[in-house]
């Protein structure tokens, strides 16, 4: 009886905790907007898997499986940051509201056991957002175009399972680095930052074959009973030392700080946006995570980004690994700008003579101090790898993260960590975005400096922002 007792309030738990994920987002664009989102999924990966006998003429049915499980990998990691931060989220948008993750000071039950429903929650909860529209998009575009592999019922039943392994394997791994991070701070952030800078630099002489590695991807293209207990192991072993070892703190008084802020100011000069730019930068140090927000959510996922593209330039000499590169950074950048706009919302600057393009303009100007720090790594490995293609990569990667964050602006303004759950906002974003990308590839093909094409786009972003400015502050109760 008392097992059976257990068993329902664990489940009572569970539910409750994907009633809140979906009530969070439903409140903050409403229901229809969110229910809508995984049918765009599915609809978009529909009409992209249209054009997969083309993209079979340039490259195999192995590598397509291989560049998939690593954008899952990728997203689990980065649905892992986002998670970590939903404490903090919270009560910036919703004042002393909180996830039901940190509220076992109020539960009869523990933090581990709360923390376990968490991340059995996120791993289901973004099965169905995200594996299950995409797989199903995915085959139902097999039905009408030659798909290869992909074509076989087995094989994307097979497709479900390693995507979900691959998913919740980059879920796992943020829970266990952040573990790490919580008990030795600076130290691990260190180690992080320093073993990313390694793989950066060994990532050219890799072999390709390391990449098929990836137990789930391995499992895929050859299944066998070891290859899945590898990804379970994966997933079991860091996710049980970060339950184990689990650290939730509870500050028992206020935190203070000493006085930076006139510091920052005089740093930064006397121009118009300084006293904005310094509260950034000091939002930013002293939030949840403070500058490992920088390693978990930008450096990782950027070294993964450049070691996958170092094996496929050995694989298609085509394709200018520094070039795509370049544009993938552009796009990562990008996300830079929801840091600067997670935690503030229009509604603490009301009765300041502002409006809201002002708080856009200063968040655009802690943007371009921020892109310095993926301006210097593409610098570095321009300069080790490719010194002859280090302007024309400089050049696109500035001209896509401003177009990037010109159109974030006009779509979300000063949410954009939420706005784009929206299913017609994401739906414009992505058409936006992803035709400009393709064309980029395949202009990559050509050589460096055909990427200088996009310099076009520098006006066009120009004008995008100045409407997204007029769009806003004609719509400011968008923004609160």
């Amino acid at each position: 009886m008392k097992t059976m007792i257990c068993r329902d309030f664990m489940f009572d738990i569970f539910k409750n905790m994907v009633k809140e994920e979906w009530r969070m987002h439903s409140s903050l664009f409403g229901h229809r907007g969110f229910a809508l989102f995984p049918v765009f999924i599915f609809l978009f990966t529909f009409f992209v898997s249209l054009v997969l006998p083309v993209f079979r003429e340039i490259v195999t049915d192995a590598q397509i499986a291989l560049g998939i499980h690593y954008f899952f990998l990728l997203l689990g990691c980065m649905i892992g940051a986002f998670g970590l931060m939903g404490r903090e989220f919270m009560n910036r948008r919703f004042g002393q509201a909180s996830l039901i993750a940190y509220s076992s000071r109020v539960l009869p039950v523990s933090e581990r056991f709360i923390f376990a429903n968490f991340l059995g929650k996120d791993i289901v909860y973004y099965f169905v957002l995200y594996i299950l529209p995409f797989v199903a998009g995915f085959s139902l575009a097999a039905e009408f175009v030659p798909a290869g592999i992909f074509s076989i019922p087995s094989v994307l039943l097979t497709l479900v399972l390693t995507l979900s392994l691959s998913f919740v394997i980059g879920i796992s791994t943020v829970f266990f680095l952040s573990t790490v991070y919580a008990h030795s701070g600076k130290i691990s952030l260190f180690c992080l930052f320093i073993a990313s800078i390694l793989l950066l630099h060994i990532s050219g002489n890799m072999n390709q074959n390391v990449l098929y590695s990836l137990p789930s991807l391995s499992f895929f293209l050859d299944p066998s009973v070891s290859k899945l207990l590898h990804s379970g192991i994966l997933i079991l072993v860091p996710s049980a030392l970060s339950i184990i070892f689990l650290k939730i703190d509870f500050p028992q008084s206020q935190k203070s700080f000493s006085n930076s802020f006139s510091k920052l100011c005089r740093l930064l000069g006397s121009y118009r946006y300084a006293a904005f730019v310094a509260k950034d930068s000091l939002d930013l140090k002293r939030s949840e995570g403070g500058l490992g927000k920088v390693i978990f959510s930008f450096v990782l996922p950027l070294t993964l980004v450049w070691i996958l593209l170092s094996a496929l330039g050995r694989v298609m000499p085509a394709l200018s690994t520094l070039t795509i590169f370049a544009l993938v950074l552009g796009v990562l950048s990008s996300s830079m700008y929801n840091w600067l706009t997670e935690y503030d919302i229009f509604a603490s600057y009301a009765f300041l003579p502002l409006k809201v393009s002002d708080m856009i303009k200063s968040k655009l100007n802690s943007y371009l101090f921020l892109n310095l720090i993926p301006l210097a790594i593409l610098t570095l490995l321009a300069l080790k790898n490719e010194p002859g293609s280090l302007i024309p990569s400089m050049l696109l990667f500035l001209t896509i993260s401003l177009y990037m964050v010109a159109v974030l602006v006009y779509l979300t303004g000063l949410s954009p960590s939420t706005n784009l759950y929206n299913a017609k906002t994401f739906a414009l974003y992505t058409l936006s975005v992803v035709p400009l990308l393709m064309l980029n590839i395949v202009l990559s093909m050509f050589g460096p400096y055909y990427s200088l094409v996009d310099l076009l786009l520098v006006p066009f972003a120009l004008y995008l922002l100045g409407k997204g400015f007029e769009k806003w502050d004609g719509n400011n109760c968008q923004c609160f």
